[in-house]
């Protein structure tokens, strides 16, 4: 950070010390990233801002492309997610798609302006013929020049190697929420589940990408208990998606209050102040967000989107949707 952003730091916002982001830390207190959260919000963004632009051009996003390579009927019990088997959410479970369609789907992706392409299976974990269809998939689409990105549920550490060895640049696993909170969402799995396929995943030299999901009825403690374990964690996850629950009929979590707009604009920001150096994606449930909702986003430190019509089964803006906004915000995609 230049002497003269952290002058600026200081100057509006006296409680946020730049030395607390001038270099990575792993040593955050839920103390101090709730103070985070607590600033003034201009004085909260002006500092996100002022970070994100010693790291990154505050007129580039990176665009990534999600493709559900098999959906539906997963075992697990997870609230907000649709493709769960024990909720009635009207989809349809599909089997692991063939190679050559994974293949034409980044094709159209890349032409599209995507960088990096993920996928993601309705697995509670990969079996072994289930790897080995997926380490094919990731070796054509790497094959294509695209980031590949991948989340097929827990990973044991012989997985994440044979995952490495095949070209996987990176791993997605979100905790989804707080520890604390994380056991009245999900019961059949626990969070330390959760945390063991990330440290698999890092042992093996894969970046990862872990978030989670706001608007669930957690705490703002909650929300900063996630952020604290991501940030915590030996190295800094290389993307962050912070998602808005869609609230799918069906699932416990259909009804649930909504999260006050500026509260996940915060939680972007305090996200980009604790990782500085991470791509945060801005991920599901953009299709509520209005316009000046997601420009705050991208100048609060976002610089990710998913692009398309479907993050896996749940709705997405459409491709044109996205160009126009962007287009109107002078925000262009980035390129390797």
């Amino acid at each position: 950070m230049t002497s003269q952003a952290a002058d600026a730091i200081r100057e509006v916002s006296p409680s946020a010390s730049p030395s607390d982001f001038s270099q990575p830390r792993h040593d955050w207190q839920i103390d101090e990233i709730l103070a985070l959260f607590e600033q003034p919000f201009n004085d909260l963004l002006f500092s996100a801002h002022a970070l994100h632009r010693q790291h990154f051009d505050p007129n580039a996003v990176q665009i990534s492309t999600l493709c559900s390579i098999k959906t539906g009927a997963c075992p697990e019990d997870c609230s907000y997610c649709p493709q769960s088997i024990r909720y009635d959410t009207g989809v349809t479970p599909e089997p692991v798609m063939e190679v050559q369609r994974v293949v034409a789907q980044a094709q159209h992706a890349k032409a599209q302006g995507a960088t990096r392409f993920c996928m993601g299976a309705a697995w509670r974990r990969p079996k072994q013929k289930d790897l080995e269809q997926v380490i094919e998939m990731v070796k054509a689409v790497k094959a294509l020049g695209l980031e590949t990105c991948l989340t097929v549920g827990m990973l044991e550490a012989e997985q994440a190697r044979k995952l490495k060895q095949a070209g996987l640049d990176y791993y997605n696993h979100n905790i989804d929420s707080s520890p604390e909170f994380y056991e009245k969402i999900i019961t059949t799995r626990t969070f330390k589940h959760r945390m063991d396929t990330l440290r698999h995943v890092m042992e093996a030299d894969i970046n990862v990408c872990s978030g989670g999901i706001v608007g669930m009825g957690e705490s703002r403690r909650d929300r900063a208990g996630m952020l604290r374990e991501l940030v915590n964690l030996p190295k800094h996850p290389g993307s962050v998606p912070i998602n808005m629950l869609v609230k799918v009929p069906g699932t416990p979590l259909a009804d649930a209050e909504a999260l006050e707009p500026l509260e996940f604009v915060r939680t972007i920001a305090v996200a980009r102040l604790l990782m500085p150096k991470t791509m945060v994606r801005l991920s599901a449930g953009r299709t509520d967000m209005s316009e000046e909702m997601q420009a705050m986003c991208f100048f609060a430190g976002a610089n990710s989107i998913f692009y398309g019509e479907k993050l896996l089964t749940t709705e997405n803006p459409g491709e044109s949707q996205d160009m126009r906004l962007l287009a109107k915000l002078g925000i262009r995609a980035m390129r390797h």
